[in-house]
């Protein structure tokens, strides 16, 4: 679960960071409005935690931007500002919650995981191109009809499919299609990759290596940027 940490006091966002990634979060920190709204556009996260007193672009106009352009990652506000009527133009501007500083961090946690929950309901599909997952199930369509995949296959895509167009790391790959198999060679990866390019061949979806960095998904239905 990926979180977006937004804030410009530097002791309480690595307090927060180390908080939050202690108790199962991977968390990245920003310190300015408009690195937050680059982020929230380009690499977006499963949820938002924002500041409202930022440089530069502060957190009301971040979340003004983020509703006017659809983005659709939830946003929870933190901050100073604890009175209702902060509570209300926070709430209107696009955030989903809100929690005045100081706050409890087991409350944050929850309010975090509720957020989490919501979101997830919403998503029964996840897409790249003609590939096709139901969340639910797990079970892979393309251009509607069902793909036939192994276990370790359905485990690959998975982890792409989650952020399409983002590299996953061989070794992070590795530990979700082999988990607990230490007598499996690393090269194994790489023979399920050459298998499920064969599936996806002449598909307008693409199973790209980039060397160095790992495997990723590609939409060959978008024009290159």
């Amino acid at each position: 679960m990926k979180l977006l940490l937004v804030e410009d006091d530097a002791a309480m966002a690595q307090a927060l960071q180390l908080a939050l990634e202690r108790r199962g979060f991977e968390v990245a920190h920003v310190a300015d409005g408009g690195e937050a709204l680059h982020r929230l556009r380009h690499d977006p996260p499963d949820a938002a935690l924002l500041d409202l007193t930022l440089p530069g672009m502060d957190g009301l106009l971040v979340l003004h931007k983020v509703q006017s352009e659809g983005i659709t990652v939830p946003i929870l506000v933190l901050t100073a500002r604890g009175s209702v009527g902060d509570r209300v133009v926070g709430l209107n501007a696009g955030a989903e919650d809100y929690l005045a500083k100081p706050f409890d961090l087991d409350e944050l946690e929850a309010r975090i995981r509720v957020l989490l929950r919501r979101h997830a309901k919403k998503d029964t599909v996840l897409a790249c191109g003609p590939l096709v997952m139901e969340v639910e199930s797990g079970a892979f369509y393309l251009r509607g009809t069902p793909l036939e995949v192994t276990p370790r296959e359905q485990a690959f895509l998975k982890a792409l499919i989650a952020r399409p167009g983002h590299a996953v790391a061989k070794e992070k790959l590795f530990r979700v299609v082999f988990p607990m198999e230490s007598d499996i060679q690393f090269e194994a990866i790489e023979v399920v990759a050459y298998r499920l390019r064969k599936k996806l061949a002449g598909a307008e979806v693409s199973l790209i290596t980039l060397r160095g960095l790992g495997y990723l998904l590609r939409d060959d239905t978008k024009p290159a940027a």
